[in-house]
């Protein structure tokens, strides 16, 4: 007999950088589509200079920067439909590939009695299924949440949960662990209260413990060392 849902625990994925290695293909395609668009160039790509790290986040403070204005429905439709298919093109040219380990960590948590498996991406859902796809996996396997859900990434990690606990029943988790590579995943996590798992390898890897990350992975390969911490974390968070 499996354990009691009493016991089941959240883990959930951000994709860019974690699943998927597309952070820097990703980005080129988002600053092409400003440049074609609205014809905005030297966009800053630091993006922890950003309010809100999402691709919605993104595209309204950039927007207003430049233009002095909201951006309206339409233009934000134009936007979306441009960077789509920069990156359609780019990944039909050349396939996204999965982070070491990510296929064979979510195929094994998907048929764990004891794990939901839920996504929460900065990123909007098109794109975000583009590339699980394009990198061998299904984005649409899982409860998730985007960039089309919310502008915050707060608010889209808790948009994921509750579709996850849907997903269930409406079964309230154990524990809910977030398991990502992005500094502001660190901090949102901190904010939220879930445990972070860092994706990230030298110098990124020590930002990321400083940030709160209790335990660092350079990829996602070893299974056996992951679902070790994801239950020695899971059992330390039910104490608290």
């Amino acid at each position: 007999m499996g354990p009691s849902k009493a016991n089941l625990r959240l883990v959930m994925f951000d994709i860019d950088g974690t699943l998927t290695e597309s952070m820097k293909l990703d980005e080129e395609c988002f600053i092409r589509a400003f440049k074609d668009v609205f014809g905005f160039a030297d966009i800053d790509t630091d993006w922890m200079r950003y309010k809100h790290v999402t691709d919605s986040g993104l595209l309204q403070e950039i927007f207003h920067m430049r233009a002095g204005r909201a951006i309206s429905p339409h233009e934000t439709l134009k936007f979306q439909q441009r960077f789509f298919t920069l990156l359609g093109n780019a990944s039909a040219a050349s396939p996204f590939r999965a982070v070491k380990g990510a296929v064979e960590l979510l195929r094994c948590l998907s048929t764990s009695q004891a794990h939901q498996v839920s996504l929460a991406t900065g990123g909007w859902r098109v794109s975000a299924r583009l590339k699980m796809e394009s990198a061998g996996m299904r984005f649409d396997d899982f409860p998730a949440a985007s960039a089309d859900d919310a502008v915050a990434r707060e608010d889209i990690m808790r948009a994921s949960m509750q579709r996850a606990s849907t997903a269930q029943g409406g079964h309230k988790f154990a524990s809910t662990i977030y398991v990502g590579d992005g500094v502001w995943d660190a901090r949102v996590c901190r904010g939220l209260g879930f445990p972070f798992i860092g994706i990230g390898t030298g110098v990124h890897a020590e930002k990321l413990r400083a940030e709160g990350a209790v335990r660092v992975f350079a990829n996602l390969s070893d299974g056996n060392s992951l679902l070790t911490a994801l239950d020695m974390i899971a059992v330390e968070t039910q104490r608290l």
